[in-house]
């Protein structure tokens, strides 16, 4: 009679750092640039550019208050941040799912992949367009940094 052995379970190969590189590496960047906002305020002139836009026509553009949005939240003050520019958070927020999508991914050995087809962009290009418009109406002032 023979004897078998009990085979171990297959264990999955450990995630090498290199593939987890890239997405902490784009979050140290985005973490050290809401660092260096929340430390330098927006809201004092002469430390960054003018709007071209709001500078030469008076429009707010739809990152118009997106510095002012970022230097709230690194305050850790939602409110404020909503109010400086709603769509700068919404993509801060959208940017932070990302990541952790991105980190679990990488995790899993699965590809990482965001299939956004042409209709997409056209949303949120609709999307931009309607939030700059409405911020630069009389009703719409609450949009506007």
């Amino acid at each position: 009679m023979t004897r078998h052995e009990p085979v171990p379970a297959r264990r999955r190969p450990g995630v090498p750092a290199s593939r987890l590189a890239a997405p902490f590496g784009a979050l140290a960047a985005v973490g050290a640039a809401f660092v260096y906002v929340g430390a330098v305020d927006p809201g004092e002139p002469g430390h960054y550019p003018v709007c071209p836009l709001l500078h030469f026509t008076g429009i707010y553009c739809p990152g118009c208050g997106g510095l002012r949005s970022a230097h709230a939240v690194a305050h850790g003050d939602l409110a404020a941040a909503v109010g400086a520019n709603a769509l700068a958070v919404a993509g801060f927020a959208l940017f932070a799912a990302f990541v952790v999508f991105w980190i679990v991914r990488v995790l899993r050995s699965q590809p990482v992949t965001v299939p956004l087809r042409s209709p997409h962009w056209w949303v949120l290009g609709a999307l931009a367009l309607a939030f700059t418009v409405v911020r630069n109406l009389p009703w719409g002032a609450a949009l506007a940094p």
